[in-house]
């Protein structure tokens, strides 16, 4: 189980997203004024691709404008699912007290202490209401579960028992979310959250064995039994002056400390030094963890985020969570040259903790470059390298990486590799059909074409490899080439001359040939940008953003605010924050998505 709030900025998306890669169940959190807000719809799309089961509390319920029914109708609205809400509010804002639990029939309530009182009947003046929603409950479960429709049409009314049932089936599924409500501030309504957890979400034992891969290359399954041979991911990593801490998910046996352990990714052993247990800020040691657990462990020395930890007799390689391609980027340089060597040191240790931080060095200029998700992402990174580490570094205007791609292919173009320096010649013959994707995003295909052997496969797959070299720069500025298929149509070999390396060769010259023959365009990284407007300020937000060239694909009006979405140009948005703050007077807030490449126009500037 895990607490998903929301009010973050997408930079982070990539942390979220290997987060939900190792949870049961979650609690998403929302805001009883605000409701669903952009971030929590974008959190939520993840855990969907997931399939993390999840129940919702609506938090701040003794804010000033709080109201249920109102964050209910966003969820329903926003999110799609059927928000089932088992609690009715005690007071409202100043005066919130406590719920009435539409399962037991029963008021909780809390002191000005946060201590709950023992619980009482439903207060006179909420019963009718109280017994209305119960009703409404009862029938919009039945509508969802056939097994609640059943009781429902046989007695008219469905028992506790059933509901609650129907209620966690119906959770795991995903076809509803249990809502609930209260003020976590004032330790009110955390009790019955935290029952919830236990009623609802699954436990390690309901959810499927985890699949991966064993040495032999065949699918294994490995379910969550301690007494099994171990299989535990590391999701995430801590680097820090103090010690370096890795974070794990136990999906089968039983780790303890003293332990050594096979990393299947890394294929090398290492030992485990202290288990902890993570509560917050602080840290509880174990002795062992266990299947469902997760943990952090001191002492694996390198060990990074998406390995598999194992038993060294039984091997199994899980699938490690995505990580987000990195779009943006800025030159990092030490304010004092002999800092130089911490500042790589430090750069590294960033990059192991956050596999979507790209380190590397610019051939043609010497420079570090440190590539991330986005502007802040990178902001961050950077305060982190003063903050923690204690370096005075410069960072260079950020630039985003563009992509080329194939808008007209080319056909039957031929290419020939010969070489003769007084030794072993080389001999390649080879004749490429060069064509688009349908989609830029779709990446590369390699297919072979020949007939009558007139290229040995083992040349083919030579010729794939090159093909694979020559996508690294394009012919437009050096970017990476994606979106296209190439056919090898046929050939010929040379008895002595041929070989893999010749092969290769031509595949990688003879494609970077064939690409400028094609008619190729240049990509550009794009983001869904959402922002969240005063009313009086929609005018100039819209006008912003149609200089940056954005397109607006939606505007929805709540609560006295507007919210706008676009598709915006990455290279755009810099600078971005700044600009909004200053045409709203600081009430202004947007969120970012990036969603993959577009064409960019002839006459837009590279940055």
């Amino acid at each position: 189980m895990n607490l998903i709030d929301t009010p973050g900025h997408v930079d982070f998306a990539d942390e979220v997203e290997r987060s939900l890669r190792v949870l049961d169940g979650a609690v998403a959190v929302f805001d009883a004024v605000a409701g669903v807000e952009p971030q929590s719809e974008s959190v939520w799309r993840q855990a969907d691709r997931h399939g993390v089961p999840r129940i919702a509390f609506v938090n701040k319920m003794d804010r000033a404008g709080a109201e249920l029914d109102a964050a209910v109708a966003s969820i329903r609205e926003r999110l799609y699912p059927v928000p089932l809400a088992v609690h009715l509010p005690i007071g409202t804002e100043g005066t919130f007290d406590g719920v009435v639990d539409l399962l037991g029939m029963r008021a909780l309530t809390w002191n000005d202490e946060g201590e709950a009182r023992d619980a009482a009947p439903v207060p006179e003046e909420l019963r009718e209401e109280a017994h209305r929603r119960r009703r409404l409950l009862e029938e919009a479960v039945a509508e969802l579960h056939p097994g609640a429709l059943e009781e429902f049409c046989g007695t008219g009314t469905v028992g506790t028992g059933t509901l609650m049932a129907a209620l966690r089936e119906l959770t795991r599924s995903g076809d509803a979310v249990v809502v609930l409500c209260g003020s976590a501030y004032r330790n009110r309504g955390i009790e019955p959250l935290l029952d919830a957890v236990l009623a609802y979400l699954p436990s390690p034992l309901d959810v499927l064995p985890v699949r991966g891969t064993h040495d032999d290359g065949t699918d294994r399954l490995r379910a969550a039994d301690p007494a099994a041979p171990l299989a535990a991911l590391a999701f995430k990593v801590n680097a820090r002056a103090t010690g370096r801490l890795t974070y794990l998910r136990v999906y089968a046996g039983t780790i303890e400390k003293g332990d050594t352990v096979w990393d299947a990714t890394a294929r090398r052993t290492e030992r485990v030094g202290r288990i902890l247990r993570v509560r917050a800020d602080r840290h509880e040691r174990l002795d062992r963890a266990t299947a469902g657990d997760i943990v952090a462990v001191v002492g694996l020395k390198s060990t990074r985020a998406g390995s598999t930890l194992c038993a060294p007799d039984a091997p199994l390689l899980l699938e490690p969570p995505g990580v987000a391609e990195s779009v943006v980027s800025v030159a990092v340089e030490a304010l004092k040259g002999t800092d130089t060597g911490r500042l790589a040191s430090a750069l590294a240790g960033l990059a192991e903790e956050d596999p979507s931080l790209v380190v590397r060095t610019d051939p043609e200029t010497g420079q570090t470059v440190l590539s991330g998700m986005g502007e802040l992402h990178l902001e961050v990174a950077v305060e982190k390298l003063r903050s923690d580490h204690g370096l005075a570094a410069n960072a260079g205007r950020p630039r985003v990486s563009y992509r080329e791609t194939v808008g007209r292919g080319v056909a039957g173009f031929v290419f020939r590799h010969v070489k003769q320096d007084g030794g072993a010649g080389q001999f390649a013959h080879v004749v490429l059909d060069v064509e688009p994707l349908d989609s830029p995003e779709s990446g590369f295909e390699f297919r072979s074409a020949v007939v009558g052997g007139r290229v040995p496969q083992e040349y083919v797959r030579a010729v794939e490899a090159g093909c694979r070299d020559a996508l690294a720069e394009g012919p437009l500025g050096g970017h990476p080439v994606t979106g296209l298929r190439v056919t090898l149509t046929d050939g010929s070999t040379h008895v002595k001359d041929s070989s893999d390396t010749a092969f290769r060769t031509a595949g990688r010259s003879g494609l970077r040939d064939a690409l400028r023959a094609c008619a190729m365009v240049l990509l550009e990284p794009v983001a869904e940008v959402t922002v969240t407007v005063p009313e009086d300020a929609v005018g100039g937000v819209l006008g912003d953003l149609a200089a940056r060239r954005g397109r607006v694909s939606g505007s929805v009006t709540r609560a006295g605010a507007t919210v706008v979405t676009a598709t915006v140009p990455l290279a755009e948005l810099f600078g971005y924050a700044t600009r909004l703050r200053s045409r709203t007077q600081g009430r202004g807030t947007f969120t970012t998505r990036p969603t993959g490449h577009a064409p960019a126009p002839a006459a837009a500037p590279v940055r």
